[in-house]
């Protein structure tokens, strides 16, 4: 057993019920300084993650989306309550409770649940990627001519100055698809799809757990610039295979 896992696993599944509660009856959105948008269902929905994580762990701090930072920076909860709003907002059922743990700058555990569907995303550094009991493997295709790409929003794609980048990546790959949020990453771990790409403005608490379950399903994941990092506001995933590959064409040699 594992009580890190079981208490994230606990707190995800206390947020999902809360969302799953407005998104059936739905639910009044407002939008945030940034015009990003939030629900009564994503502050309530982290209120009961960070109650249950500081009970278990008092010691540790949070990183929220919605309330912010608070306590430790060196072991700390990174939380984003609704990952995926606009489709929470639209009825869509694609969008999840995301958690990980923060050990001084590593990310070392982490939970994605999708309420709707029940799917329970799980990764423990060193430890392995699960969706449910079963063992995640990234897929092995090995060519950039017979992968499958998947993309978030493309305006914002375009907006941000990555649209070349982009374009060299499509023109590339045998298929591509714009499932966005973390079904991006979900994805390539399960070996469905070889690359994710994100941009501009992600957040840590969009990519701290995705990022450890494609590490730990043998793939790879860095921003544009080729770093293992969340803040940096970029985003790529691979199976491993093609990871140069596709950062040789974002940086556009």
């Amino acid at each position: 057993m594992d009580r890190v896992l079981d208490v994230m696993t606990e707190a995800a599944r206390a947020a999902g019920e809360i969302g799953l509660k407005y998104f059936r009856r739905g639910v009044e959105v407002t939008l945030k300084a940034d015009r990003s948008p939030v629900t009564q269902a994503d502050r309530e929905a982290e209120q009961i993650i960070v109650e249950i994580l500081g009970r278990a762990f008092p010691e540790h701090g949070v990183l929220g989306e919605e309330l912010g930072a608070r306590g430790s920076k060196e072991v700390r909860w990174i939380v984003d309550p609704i990952d995926g709003t606009r489709n929470f907002v639209r009825g869509i059922p694609i969008w999840a409770v995301l958690i990980a743990l923060e050990e001084r700058g590593e990310i070392t555990a982490g939970v994605i649940l999708n309420p709707v569907s029940g799917e329970l995303w799980t990764a423990r550094r060193g430890g392995g990627a699960f969706l449910g009991g079963e063992r995640l493997r990234v897929s092995e295709v090995s060519s950039l001519d017979k992968a499958t790409l998947i993309h978030a929003s493309l305006n914002l794609i375009r907006r941000s100055g990555h649209w070349d980048s982009f374009t060299r990546l499509l023109d590339a790959t045998d298929r591509q698809r714009g499932f966005g949020d973390f079904m991006c990453y979900t994805v390539v771990a399960e070996g469905k799809a070889e690359i994710a790409v994100e941009a501009p403005d992600l957040k840590p608490w969009d990519l701290a757990p995705v990022k450890l379950l494609v590490e730990e399903a043998g793939g790879r994941f860095t921003d544009f610039a080729g770093s293992p990092s969340i803040y940096s506001g970029t985003a790529l995933a691979s199976n491993g295979r093609l990871h140069d590959a596709a950062l040789t064409l974002i940086r556009g040699a």
